[in-house]
């Protein structure tokens, strides 16, 4: 007798990775490893409000998958959403892609504050960064303090791949195809780089969060936080423990399961730009100390940079066989992605 196939919940995440989270449950093509997948989030799919590419409504069609349209930010919303459907036990795995981090938008900011020199190593206590990224990290040692919860947390590297059309990869790439399309060299403002830009596809991200999952099952939390269990230390203000329902006092040590998913390229900013340009039959090479330091004294100088490249992009997609304006990529390159940092 066949075993029973786990049954999952995926919350949010339907502009990230949970489209390839769901391609790798419910492929097109063979077998599903799931016996129900629901997918949860803000976005309509009929009609469509986000970008849904062509295979995942064919995904959304399978008879094991379930989409649901919520507004997560309601309280009252979720508990129903558990609910698995009539005859069904309920939900086995549950993974929450939630929560979107948006360079263009300043209250969404990446939530972990990095050096903008130098190597960051995973085991280091990253400080989070503003007041999103304060309460990001202090959902996870709220998670960390309910006892028994079988809880896997997962930071991934600069995420790429088929449905992801912003932050860093995605602009890195669109943009070096313009300057393909140009025929002319893609410049960056920071030197070569020694450390690695650690990034991640998405398939490779939907195959770590099925595999955190059926690692975690048979396991059980204590088992759990014994093999991989890292702290979480408090990083709030300590008056703040008092008004928040659930938030494990400042001094308690809170530990969870933690991974960090990257590939294994280490590929440093110049491969990185090098291997990218070479898709667009073009370059990847370095602005001159004066063109530099002339563009560092600039105030406008994001404006300055997007001016050279975001023009050519409009009239790439509007030239194009057939025409795409409506892509939901851009060339536009905020400061964010312009700014040089390094992944831990």
């Amino acid at each position: 007798m066949a075993a029973k196939k786990p049954s999952v919940l995926i919350f949010g995440g339907l502009n990230t990775y949970s489209r390839a989270l769901a391609a790798h449950l419910v492929p097109l093509e063979g077998e599903p490893l799931v016996s129900h997948a629901r997918i949860i989030d803000k976005y309509s799919v009929a009609p469509p409000t986000t970008y849904l590419g062509a295979d995942f409504p064919k995904i959304l069609d399978k008879p094991e998958v379930d989409y649901k349209q919520a507004n997560l930010t309601v309280p009252s919303m979720i508990p129903s959403l558990f609910d698995p459907p009539e005859g069904q036990d309920p939900y086995d795995y549950v993974f929450d892609l939630t929560g979107e981090v948006r360079q263009d938008r300043t209250e969404m900011m990446p939530f972990y504050e990095t050096a903008s020199k130098g190597s960051f190593d995973e085991k280091q206590d990253p400080k989070p960064s503003g007041t999103v990224g304060t309460w990001w990290h202090e959902t996870l040692r709220i998670l960390a303090g309910i006892e028994d919860l079988n809880l896997v947390i997962l930071r991934v590297g600069l995420g790429y791949g088929p449905y992801i059309n912003y932050g860093i990869m995605p602009s890195f790439i669109t943009v070096a195809a313009v300057y393909g399309y140009m025929k002319k060299p893609m410049k960056s403002l920071w030197s070569p780089g020694k450390h690695p830009n650690h990034t991640v596809h998405s398939e490779d991200i939907a195959g770590g969060l099925w595999a955190c999952a059926e690692w975690m099952g048979p396991l059980g939390r204590k088992a759990a936080d014994g093999a991989a269990g890292e702290a979480i230390p408090f990083h709030n203000e300590k008056s703040k423990t008092k008004e928040v329902e659930g938030m494990p006092p400042h001094d308690k040590k809170m530990t969870a399961p933690l991974f960090n998913l990257t590939d294994d390229s280490k590929m440093t900013l110049l491969e990185t730009g090098q291997v990218t340009t070479s898709f667009f039959d073009t370059t990847f090479e370095f602005f001159n100390f004066v063109e530099n330091t002339l563009f560092k004294l600039k105030d406008d100088v994001v404006e300055d940079i997007n001016e050279i490249h975001v023009g050519a992009w409009t009239e790439m997609v509007t030239k194009s066989n057939p025409p795409c304006p409506n892509t939901p990529l851009s060339a536009y390159m905020d400061q964010y992605n312009l700014e040089k940092t390094v992944v831990g």
